[in-house]
């Protein structure tokens, strides 16, 4: 099931406009992608920017359905923008703890009273950091304003902010939730960059297939080659199986709930899956491509660097493969077939954030 048939087709379509219109040059090798406040202003009119979020706490109510729309569409065309963060991640945790939420830009990340300091996407460009800390016998959440935090500039490969924040945990005011609502933070955000990913390696696809069309090579197209049909067929087809994982992941939360014992399996298995097809796929598509897919005026790079930078968040694809090993070596032989329809609870998830 496509998760895109799941949306209304002209929301789409308006998703994708949005993002096209506003799509801005990539930043420079050692550049910074900077926040686009009018691309923000467009999305939170349009209803995007809460877009998951209850009606009740001022968002558009939609589903996960919509979330993998506006998220693929976002990484089709190359647009950085703190939609997960903010949404998916700060949204949701301060509703599920009991908080207010307002309009104002927020991004979320998790910690520990051990950790001096840790990696948060769009700090800088954040008025409040929600912070997930978990403490020696509880998990807490906080809506702490920025200027409360040391927010330190850093970036990942494709120039995306991620900063190094350090906050005073004595100065903030903590609520106390479950160990569970930490648990679905992290498969919320892994699930999310899974589908960042596939919305970026299906462009690649489109790419490739558009280079080799046209590009002529000893009087014939570069489709005619055997060995470039190989590599375009490795790219499509890993990404064809990483889509797939995706959406039976995306279904699965929307038929069954986070709370489900098959979610994490599914999250799972979609991050074990996205980020083995980003190997290839990436592989592949500049072999293709040649020396001008390296080049900055080409677009290329604007895609296969967010895959490899994304497919290492909320988890890298070694934790979460040896997770899925330890699980299903659990399971067993005769457990097997159940372990894929109904999923199983897989403890030891948010051992991955250590």
């Amino acid at each position: 099931m496509n998760t895109q048939t799941m949306v209304d087709p002209d929301l789409v379509e308006m998703m994708e406009s949005v993002f096209t219109t506003h799509r801005t040059a990539l930043p420079l090798p050692g550049e910074e992608a900077a926040f686009d406040p009018k691309l923000w202003e467009v999305l939170n009119n349009l209803g995007l920017t809460r877009l998951t979020g209850s009606e009740t706490h001022g968002g558009s109510g939609a589903d996960w359905y919509a979330a993998s729309a506006l998220l693929g569409a976002a990484a089709s065309a190359a647009v950085s923008v703190p939609v997960v963060e903010h949404d998916l991640l700060a949204g949701w945790l301060l509703e599920t703890a009991g908080l207010p939420v307002d309009g104002r830009l927020r991004t979320a990340f998790l910690t520990t009273e051990q950790e001096e300091s840790s990696l948060v996407p769009w700090a800088r460009d954040a008025e409040f950091l929600v912070a997930l800390r978990r403490t020696d016998s509880a998990w807490m959440v906080s809506d702490i304003p920025k200027c409360q935090a040391s927010v330190t500039p850093r970036q990942n490969i494709v120039g995306e902010p991620r900063d190094l924040v350090s906050i005073n945990f004595d100065d903030a005011d903590w609520t106390s939730v479950s160990y569970r609502v930490a648990e679905i933070f992290l498969l919320r955000g892994a699930l999310a960059r899974v589908l960042q990913v596939c919305g970026a390696m299906e462009r690649i696809v489109e790419l490739s297939i558009e280079h080799v069309s046209s590009r002529v090579q000893f009087g014939r197209p570069l489709s005619k080659f055997q060995a470039v049909q190989r590599l375009i067929t490795g790219i499509a087809t890993e990404t064809a199986l990483a889509r797939a994982a995706a959406d039976a992941a995306v279904a699965r939360v929307e038929r069954e709930g986070w709370d489900a014992p098959g979610a994490a399996f599914g999250v799972a298995v979609a991050k074990s899956c996205a980020g083995h097809a980003a190997s290839v796929v990436v592989r592949n598509a500049h072999q293709v491509h040649g020396a001008i897919g390296t080049t900055h005026e080409h677009a290329l790079h604007r895609y296969t660097k967010p895959v490899l930078a994304w497919r290492s968040e909320f988890g890298s694809v070694g934790q979460w493969d040896q997770l899925l090993t330890r699980t299903a070596v659990d399971a067993g032989r005769d457990d097997a077939w159940g372990l894929i329809i109904d999923g199983r609870p897989m403890p030891g998830v948010l051992d991955i954030m250590r």
